[in-house]
């Protein structure tokens, strides 16, 4: 099953995520599918993180369960989206 989950790429006491579509059997930081996004959770703000929402919807759409974290992100996302529409 693939999930789209984060993989830690920061150094110690500086964690930065990445948004990663992967199978569930995959160790944490190991190979992966895609790289969706960033997260940088020591960043203020609401929006601390990158996302490319249409590939994450495709991953959904295929069936990619989502962590809870990236479930969270998407969500975020979507509402960004509606609110600031593209030109």
């Amino acid at each position: 099953m693939v999930r789209l989950r984060l993989k830690r790429v920061g150094a110690k006491n500086k964690p930065v995520f990445r948004v990663v579509a992967t199978d569930h059997r995959n160790p944490r930081d190991g190979k992966f599918i895609e790289e969706l996004g960033t997260y940088h959770p020591l960043q203020a703000g609401e929006m601390n993180f990158t996302l490319k929402l249409e590939r994450a919807e495709y991953w959904l759409k295929v069936g990619a369960q989502p962590s809870e974290t990236v479930a969270s992100m998407i969500k975020k996302a979507r509402k960004a989206a509606v609110a600031t529409p593209a030109a």
